[in-house]
């Protein structure tokens, strides 16, 4: 199967800068934004080359699509996984496409100084202005001996400093630190119009400091859908105007595979809920063949694991798809749909797409 992709934006279909910067448009019969999350994953017939290359076909393809932004997250030590550095994926995909919102989902706060992120999502806002987000979450996103690594300490680790470090991130974005302040005199470079930011997360903390802070709120339903309906009605609750936002506005993350039939997303999908388990266990690598999970000897808790997995992910034919993804936004009450779909074959991934993108006549 090959999927005609092309730079060119078909007319109406994506954003423009001129967009709101945070609220997206609901194209064709979807009732929200559809938008996109990629990790660039790695099969075990696959390199990170070709991982990366996928997404970067498939950022040009849900641009020509009607898709509003596409994000890539942060992650480390893990071979099935190759987006280990947002702002550089971000940098290339934005070159690559020419409307389409980019940005992270996430960068993890705790592995960089603020003053870094700033720099480089400024960088990235005065090359692209108008089309960047700045996701930021509190977790590592890898193990904790590479998480030293990463900051260069041998100290225990720990996120309760998350809101300081937040803090400061905004302020350098801003330049809006007291005068008193030791970094008063700091001015992050490229300074400019500010990129948006949303918090992240996979439980209530993230989800009460983007209320209490009046910023835009991001959810990890693919990967902890039980907290989902509860960190939206905690986000809801907590929020307060600010000058980024009049109302909350939240997006969940949604695992989801399209394809053919019904019977072809779940041999798509299986390897996606085979790699997790193994993640879980402590075991990361690259994302195993459609053979392998068909045949692989669950046991009795394996199969436990990889039926409520697949329970929470939506999979299907399109209309069953469609189905899946209106009953979940019906349910959480969520302002966008983030779709991801951890496949590593590239005409699959974009089939995909295009298809959950056909099923709500996006084009």
């Amino acid at each position: 199967m090959e999927t005609d992709v092309t730079p060119e934006r078909a007319e109406g279909s994506a954003t423009s800068p001129q967009d709101d910067p945070i609220r997206g448009v609901a194209r064709g019969d979807s009732p929200v934004p559809l938008s996109v999350l990629d990790l660039s994953t790695v099969g075990v017939a696959h390199s990170p080359a070709d991982a990366l290359n996928t997404t970067t076909e498939l950022a040009r393809g849900v641009e020509q699509w009607g898709f509003h932004r596409l994000w890539v997250a942060e992650h480390h030590g893990m071979p099935g996984i190759a987006s280990s550095a947002p702002a550089v994926v971000i940098a290339h995909l934005a070159a690559h496409t020419s409307s389409l919102r980019l940005g992270s989902g996430g960068v993890m706060l705790p592995n960089h100084a603020p003053l870094v992120v700033a720099e480089q999502f400024g960088t990235l806002q005065a090359l692209h202005p108008g089309r960047i987000d700045l996701g930021i979450g509190r977790a590592p996103g890898t193990d904790q001996a590479t998480a030293r690594a990463l900051r260069r300490t041998t100290g225990p680790l720990s996120v309760d400093d998350f809101p300081q470090q937040l803090g400061e991130l905004i302020a350098f974005l801003g330049d809006d630190f007291p005068v008193d302040h030791p970094y008063a005199a700091i001015q992050s470079v490229p300074h400019g119009p500010t990129p948006p930011i949303w918090l992240l997360g996979s439980s209530g903390f993230s989800a009460q400091l983007a209320g209490e802070l009046g910023l835009p709120f991001a959810f990890a339903h693919h990967f902890s859908a039980q907290n989902t309906v509860p960190a939206l009605e905690l986000y809801r609750r907590s929020f307060r105007p600010s000058e980024v936002l009049d109302e909350p506005y939240a997006l969940i993350g949604v695992q989801t595979v399209a394809a053919d039939s019904d019977e072809e997303a779940l041999d798509i999908i299986r390897p996606v809920a085979l790699s997790m388990l193994r993640l879980r266990r402590g075991m990361p690598g690259k994302q195993p063949s459609r053979r392998e999970a068909r045949e692989y000897p669950y046991s009795e808790l394996e199969r436990s694991f990889l039926d409520s997995w697949l329970a929470d992910a939506v999979h299907g034919a399109p209309d069953t798809v469609r189905a899946g993804l209106d009953e979940l936004r019906e349910r959480t009450g969520a302002d966008e749909l983030m779709l991801t779909a951890n496949v590593p074959d590239r005409d699959t991934k974009l089939h995909s797409f295009e298809l959950i993108a056909k099923a709500y006549r996006m084009i």
